[in-house]
């Protein structure tokens, strides 16, 4: 691949452009905003200027719904050798496609399992993709040349190639991506209206189950626009547990002996259910999960802090798996919680104390 055209530059468009043309490929980018497209320009990801001959390959990074007419667009103007999109639904754009009658053979459906709370050019990065799913949709129909096209993007981004149905994978991203996002917004719902001294008691759980919902709802309403049935069937699942939790709770108010037990036994069930799911979540680098011990290091608000630590742990030849930042309410201070294998924990923790910092058990 020597050239490509990006029609999209929001987040996902503009990355993938970044990290293209940080790799020697000539990029073009088109927005329906003209002001998009400069920006993405301006920011290094490639140039405004129409291509002015045929591409290698056009990126089609819209909104779901408007992946079958701009790629319909696209496919007659004959702009590109090969077509691919990069929405997070696959079924839908596909059969679109296909009820246009159009020769299909130059395109395939993908989908970057990456993202941020943040969208627009200005949220864009040229490692957005590295080490993440990318997922590939090809048919019986889908021409040799342009699934080499596609896994050329997928390796020059840094990504992970994962081949399915498109279907399936709808189905897989209602339940890992789409659900989890309603959830976390109805779960960050509930403190709208909330006293203002319960908010004040938020810790890393609340905020680590909130995060995504300040994603942007308008993107969002046209993500789950594309995919109602599948999140309608995972949420349906998700709301039986709820009924079952509630009553399992009602139980636990109550006076009778044997409905006490009935919810304790309902509050269980759903608790080690929730154990056994998260141990299926990949861990590091998509491998199998691990258990790392954690150290908790008591540090305070002010430059060089998190770099002393990280410092540490390297002369005392600890690697760092993972780290969590807890911060204190109403002081400046806070705690870093460093995962690392179980058998280099004792190391770390007793050459953190040497070097003079605080470890909390």
């Amino acid at each position: 691949m020597r050239t490509a055209v990006v029609i999209g530059t929001g987040l996902v468009g503009t990355s993938a452009a970044l990290a293209l043309a940080g790799r020697g490929i000539q990029v073009h980018l088109v927005d329906h905003d003209p002001r998009s497209a400069r920006t993405a320009a301006a920011l290094g990801a490639g140039t405004d200027e129409a291509p002015e001959e045929r591409v290698d390959l056009a990126i089609i990074a819209v909104p779901p719904a408007h992946v079958a007419p701009v790629l319909a667009t696209a496919l007659r103007d004959g702009i590109a050798r090969g077509y691919l999109d990069v929405a997070s639904v696959k079924g839908g754009p596909r059969r679109e496609l296909e009820a246009l009658g159009l020769d299909l053979t130059p395109y395939i459906g993908t989908h970057p399992m990456a993202g941020k709370e943040r969208s627009g050019p200005l949220a864009a990065t040229a490692d957005l993709f590295e080490g993440r799913p990318w997922v590939l949709t090809p048919t019986r129909d889908t021409d040799t040349e342009v699934l080499n096209l596609a896994l050329e993007l997928v390796a020059l981004c840094r990504a992970v190639p994962v081949v399915m149905d498109a279907d399936a994978h709808d189905r897989a991203v209602a339940l890992v991506s789409h659900t989890p996002q309603l959830i976390s917004s109805m779960v960050a719902a509930r403190l709208e209206e909330a006293d203002e001294t319960a908010v004040r008691l938020c810790g890393q759980g609340i905020r680590d189950v909130t995060r995504i919902a300040a994603s942007d709802p308008r993107m969002w309403v046209e993500i789950l626009s594309a995919n109602p049935g599948p999140v309608a069937d995972v949420l349906a699942g998700v709301a039986a547990d709820l009924d079952e939790t509630v009553r399992a709770l009602r139980g636990l108010q109550s006076d009778d002996d044997a409905r006490r037990r009935e919810g304790t036994e309902g509050i269980e069930d759903v608790l080690r259910r929730g154990n056994a799911g998260r141990v299926r979540v990949p861990g590091k680098h998509g491998t199998a999960p691990t258990a790392y011990e954690t150290v908790s290091v008591l540090i305070s608000d002010r430059p060089g802090e998190l770099a002393g630590i990280f410092a540490d742990a390297g002369r005392a030849g600890v690697n760092v798996e993972d780290v969590r930042i807890e911060h204190a309410t109403g002081q400046q201070a806070g705690l870093v919680q460093l995962m690392v294998e179980p058998s280099a924990a004792p190391a770390l923790s007793a050459a953190l104390r040497e070097r003079g910092w605080s470890i909390r058990q």
